[in-house]
């Protein structure tokens, strides 16, 4: 999967939210979207 630049449309895609209820890019149309992540939240240490 090539990187994204800053301004680039992100990509498709649908994630469970804290409900497990999937929740994609559709949902947030005509509103801005910031996508933030902790990829080391969920480990051990």
């Amino acid at each position: 999967m090539p990187l994204l630049k800053e301004g680039d449309l992100a990509p498709p895609f649908a994630l469970p939210n804290q409900d497990g209820i999937p929740v994609g890019l559709e949902n947030f149309l005509g509103h801005r979207l910031l996508l933030w992540w902790y990829p080391k939240a969920d480990t051990p240490g």
